[in-house]
């Protein structure tokens, strides 16, 4: 069978591996760190004496991401993802609001706990209604949505700003990875359709129940065919002639396969005519957090009106990670003053972290986490063919079909393997249509 080189070890790259792999093909993943993941990963927690391990952020799923999904069951870890039904939205001051799907179809499987939703007015409520029956007849329909932002279309649509700040917000911004003044409103809608509308469960979020290196972890990959993991050789240009990829050069010397898959962030890539100028970033920072003793038994909440975004209970109510997503307010404030303001922001929900010690705190700044999903960015997006003709692209920041998620990764990856397969004119499916 044709020989294969991946360039990259993140998800879109191990995705296209996967795929290639289980078809017959020699596979080679060149992945510069000593972990695979990409950008979702977890690594030993430096100077931690246990030798703990902890996710550079927490990363979750929904039920509608089914090609991420299928990619875990590739590697046969769909077991250790745990679902939840229920998502808490928690007020300053500690009065929750839940929202789960109760016995109505989709898509009226919210109807019972949206109206006892405490943290909105019936005004909200009413103004929120007439947006999800504006998303559900306007996705794939409205030729104009990559062009606005969703701050528009939200305003448009008359929300009213309690909606926005307490519903539309919560949901996109940590989903999308940007501020909604920021985002295309064609992703904004995509998430709401796929994720909250189109099946009854597809909203239902999964969350690792083990380290995410360990979901990718060398022994995983033994039933994935001749696919061969090399750490710690990072790829420094792609040698090109007569149209073609001659060699890949890395740290370890020029390198040769029949095909070439890229899968590196768009800030990496040398030596490849790619327009990736308009593509820019937007950050992520994960905040840990060990407490003496337990604050919170829920297994996580949205944390309404503040920095803070979100909550996890990582173990036990002592271990807490808290995320911002788009976080630019916090790239260039001191470490000391994360933690300040993380444990202020905490304690305004869970009055226990007051009479707490903090035993230890980690905090992890993803400059670089996502590229920014802007409007007038999908024509700009490559595809996963390239004019080098043995040459293929995957990446969340590619024309994946969906904005930068885990999903929108894997979908490139599989993306990218299709395209090879049509290359050697053997052409196979790997790609999960969406559940709508």
């Amino acid at each position: 069978m044709p020989t294969a080189i991946v360039a990259g070890g993140g998800l879109a790259g191990l995705a296209a591996a996967a795929a290639l792999g289980s078809a017959g093909y020699e596979i080679e993943v060149f992945e510069s760190r000593a972990f695979l993941g990409g950008r979702a990963t977890s690594y030993p927690l430096p100077a931690s004496e246990s030798g703990e391990v902890i996710d550079n952020c927490q990363h979750i799923l929904l039920r509608c991401c089914v090609n991420l999904l299928d990619f875990y069951r590739r590697l046969g870890v769909e077991d250790a993802v745990t679902f939840h039904r229920e998502f808490f939205f928690l007020e300053p001051g500690g009065r929750q609001s839940v929202l789960k799907a109760g016995s109505l179809p989709a898509p009226l499987h919210f109807t019972g706990s949206f109206l006892g939703f405490h943290a909105l007015s019936v005004a909200d409520k009413i103004a929120i209604g007439r947006g999800l029956l504006a998303v559900r007849k306007e996705y794939r329909k409205r030729a104009d949505l990559d062009q606005i932002t969703m701050a528009v279309w939200l305003r448009e649509k008359k929300q009213t700003q309690r909606a926005i700040d307490r519903f539309w917000g919560p949901v996109l911004v940590s989903a999308i990875n940007e501020d909604l003044d920021r985002m295309a409103a064609i992703h904004g809608l995509q998430v709401f359709w796929l994720g909250f509308l189109a099946k009854a469960n597809s909203y239902e979020m999964g969350i690792p129940s083990v380290p995410l290196g360990e979901l990718y972890s060398a022994d995983k990959w033994k039933a994935m065919g001749k696919v061969h993991l090399r750490m710690r050789c990072s790829v420094e240009e792609f040698v090109t002639g007569n149209g073609a990829i001659a060699a890949l050069q890395t740290n370890q010397g020029p390198l040769s396969a029949d095909v070439y898959v890229c899968a590196l962030p768009f800030e990496r890539i040398r030596g490849l005519d790619l327009d990736v100028g308009r593509l820019t970033h937007s950050p992520i920072t994960g905040i840990h957090l060990w407490f003496d003793r337990v604050i919170t038994e829920l297994p996580h909440a949205v944390l309404l009106d503040r920095t803070m975004q979100w909550m996890f209970n990582k173990s036990g109510g002592r271990y807490i990670q808290l995320v911002v997503s788009a976080s630019r307010s916090l790239t260039e404030k001191p470490r000391g003053e994360v933690i300040d303001l993380a444990i202020r922001e905490l304690a305004e929900f869970f009055p226990a972290v007051r009479e707490a010690n903090l035993e230890k705190a980690h905090v992890v700044k993803e400059v670089r986490a996502t590229f920014s999903a802007a409007p007038g960015l999908e024509a700009v997006r490559p595809g996963s063919e390239t004019p080098l003709s043995n040459l293929f692209m995957a990446g969340d920041w590619t024309r994946s079909g969906w904005p930068a998620t885990m999903e929108g990764a894997v979908r490139s990856g599989y993306l990218a393997a299709e395209a090879v397969t049509r290359h050697f004119g053997k052409p196979e499916r790997f790609l999960l249509p969406d559940i709508a």
